[in-house]
């Protein structure tokens, strides 16, 4: 769905996480599509702003700002949130293994970043804040799953600083596994691949996880702030595969290796538990589940309620992805 050009044009947008996969392919989005007054990329990292400057005109507009700073400063972020009208959170340390080896480093971005993110949201009038999630904050098995869902706690329950002005508004969105992002197994395989690897890892033969693209997670998230009103986590209807197919479609020609599950890792990943099936609507390409106060007082009629039974899981997905539909729209194109 396209945002409406009046909600994002001559607005101030800073994406948090800026140089990641996800912030790289939103900026592009917002300077190709839309015509916001500024872009202001923050992160920590100067040679991969260098890196993102560089590698396009288009992330050299004269649109863009880079600004380095972490979300564990607050401060940093205070001046980075002057005059900023719309803020997406998509910072975070979100390598399984690396958190349950650094916990506390884990803690300090992914949780005391989102409480800094929202403090300095507050204090800087911003008028709209997006955090982004993932299916691992549910029900969560490792460490990263659950930073994430106490993140989530925190944007969804923020909505009550906003008092009468009614703003900011803070809202998430939760989607899946993003193929050909950073650090992600499609671009592993590859790697492997290039190398001459002669078998493939796969840990569980039964392993499922839900699927989008960069582009449909872009879209996704435009659309989420069209339709927020502040306590909502936005969940979108995308397909799932088998981890084993998706292996096949990449290196068909090359035997699968089963290696087991990694400590923190689940056969099967789950976006709404049956938990929040009382608080959460259907709508034709996405669901919404409502937690705080404020946003359950707006819930939609009964009629797009879910059952209290529902859950939203990888293994029970009514939209699956073949070897060959995964090739041929995505694998092709990463």
């Amino acid at each position: 769905m396209a945002i409406k050009p009046s909600s994002i044009d001559s607005k101030v947008i800073l994406v948090t996480g800026g140089t990641g996969s996800f912030g790289r392919a939103f900026v592009r989005m917002l300077l190709e599509k839309h015509n916001p007054e500024k872009v202001i990329v923050f992160s920590r990292d100067e040679c991969k702003q260098w890196e993102m400057r560089n590698s396009d005109h288009i992330f050299n507009s004269e649109k863009i700002r880079y600004f380095i700073g972490d979300v564990r400063d607050k401060d940093r972020l205070l001046m980075a949130f002057r005059d900023v009208d719309i803020v997406v959170h998509a910072a975070a340390l979100k390598q399984i293994p690396t958190a349950e080896y650094n916990p506390c480093e884990c803690v300090k971005t992914n949780v005391m970043g989102a409480m800094n993110v929202i403090d300095a949201a507050v204090e800087r009038d911003v008028e709209k804040v997006i955090a982004l999630s993932t299916d691992k904050a549910v029900n969560p098995a490792n460490l990263y799953g659950a930073t994430k869902l106490c993140s989530d706690k925190l944007f969804t329950a923020a909505n009550v600083y906003s008092g009468k002005r009614q703003r900011p508004i803070f809202s998430v969105v939760r989607y899946g596994n993003v193929l050909g992002s950073r650090g992600s197994i499609v671009p592993m395989w590859q790697k492997m691949i290039e190398k001459g690897a002669t078998t493939i890892p796969v840990t569980d033969e039964r392993m499922t996880r839900f699927w989008i693209t960069l582009e449909q997670a872009t879209k996704f998230i435009m659309m989420a702030l069209t339709k927020m009103e502040g306590g909502e986590i936005f969940v979108p209807k995308i397909p799932s595969m088998k981890v084993v197919d998706l292996a096949k479609a990449i290196a068909p020609e090359i035997p699968i290796e089963i290696c087991g599950i990694r400590p923190g890792e689940k056969i099967h990943e789950v976006m709404v538990c049956n938990e929040d099936a009382h608080n959460t609507s259907e709508h034709p390409e996405y669901y919404v589940i409502r937690q705080h106060e404020n946003s359950l007082k707006t819930k939609n009629t009964a009629e797009n309620s879910v059952s209290e039974e529902f859950a939203y899981a990888s293994d029970t997905n009514e939209r699956w992805l073949t070897e060959k539909e995964l090739y041929q729209s995505q694998i092709k194109n990463i």
